[in-house]
């Protein structure tokens, strides 16, 4: 499959196609685009005992399938193209994986690549990215997305990530974190422990908590917890701003050479020397942890999340797959039968006697049919 295939009938979320009846909003004429950024910069090690190709290379899980599909972040991509066009689309890449990432450059409008010399942590990735937005579109809001993640019902996740879109839009948040209820005390992910009921959809946010001991995942879970899926939508400035205040340096440095070819892949002087030099920067455990009240949070409904962080939850994942799939197969392996007695109840298309018991049409009471047996 080409990058290309991922991108026809776009619809979008944006000022134009987001309406709510008797309700403006408050958006200018000089109000920024919705675009979107796929980090796709690690190199997921935590999965190398699963991704080494024929030759024995460690192929970066993004790149990789889950079950002879398309890879990862290609679900990544077309999750962003239900959001946003492509043209207002950022990928975050290290340099060393050019060998997967090539054809994409290729495929996408000049500037969607932001290659990195090498990984130095999301926050950091995103900043890259962030900073040329900004630079092209000063007022836009960003669609932060992971590249290894795996949704079964993906329409369920865009109408979350609309409605986080809209909430932006109305002014009711700038920052707001995507977050699924949990099916598993899982203790190597993230939750989002919320600060009472929400408001209008959103929930305000007490605390961050990464990888917390399975019994502990139990409690957070039982107050309310939610896994933490690092899908952020947000005011563009405000989460500059936020970066900028874990680490300032980084985002100076990064906003002075960033910008210089932009347009192509070919990481400049500048940047590698940059890059050589800055800390790494977890946007979980040093940004978001630190700044619990800068965040809303959504509760998107189940819709089959997983993160494939772990060998263990690729495991789990192909379980629940291949039970669905046998449940799938039995359901369509029958002949049609003539009624379908659901359909007749919900149409009420029954007879005038369709209340009476089979011991009424038959004339017989009940005991009498039981002694006869």
């Amino acid at each position: 499959m080409h990058y290309t295939d991922l991108t026809q009938d776009f619809l979008g979320v944006d000022e134009t196609s987001l309406t709510r009846p008797a309700t403006r909003a408050r958006w200018s004429t000089d109000n920024g685009k919705t675009w979107a950024i796929v980090l796709a910069g690690g190199a997921g090690t935590r999965l190398r005992l699963l991704t080494a190709n024929r030759e024995g290379l460690l192929v970066p899980k993004q790149y990789c399938s889950l079950d002879s599909g398309p890879s990862l972040l290609q679900e990544a991509l077309k999750r962003a193209f239900a959001i946003v066009p492509r043209r207002r689309t950022s990928v975050v890449v290290a340099e060393q994986h050019a060998q997967w990432w090539g054809r994409l450059a290729r495929e996408l409008p000049p500037g969607s690549i932001a290659v990195q010399p090498e990984d130095r942590g999301t926050a950091t990735g995103l900043v890259l990215a962030l900073v040329r937005i900004l630079e092209r579109d000063p007022n836009a809001r960003v669609v932060v997305l992971p590249s290894d993640h795996h949704v079964v019902d993906e329409p369920v996740l865009t109408r979350s990530l609309a409605f986080a879109v809209g909430a932006l839009l109305y002014r009711r948040a700038e920052i707001v974190l995507l977050g699924v209820a949990p099916d598993d005390a899982d203790p190597e992910l993230g939750y989002i422990v919320p600060d009472g009921p929400a408001t209008c959809g959103l929930l305000t946010v007490e605390e961050f908590v990464e990888k917390p001991s399975r019994a502990r995942a139990a409690r957070l879970i039982k107050e309310g917890a939610l896994w933490n899926t690092f899908i952020v939508v947000a005011n563009g400035r405000e989460l500059l701003e936020l970066l900028r205040a874990r680490d300032s340096t980084t985002v100076a440095d990064l906003r002075r050479c960033a910008l210089d070819g932009q347009r192509g892949v070919v990481v400049t002087s500048a940047l590698r020397e940059v890059y050589g030099r800055l800390p790494v920067l977890d946007f979980s455990r040093d940004v978001a942890q630190q700044n619990p009240a800068a965040f809303s949070a959504v509760r998107v409904p189940a819709c089959g999340w997983t993160d494939l962080g772990t060998v263990d939850r690729v495991r789990k994942l192909l379980r629940l797959q291949a039970v669905r799939q046998a449940a799938a197969a039995l359901a369509a392996d029958h002949d049609a039968a003539p009624v379908n007695l659901a359909l007749a109840v919900g149409t009420e298309r029954l007879p005038a006697h369709a209340s009476c018991d089979l011991t009424d049409e038959l004339g017989v009471s009940a005991i009498e049919m039981m002694s006869t047996g």
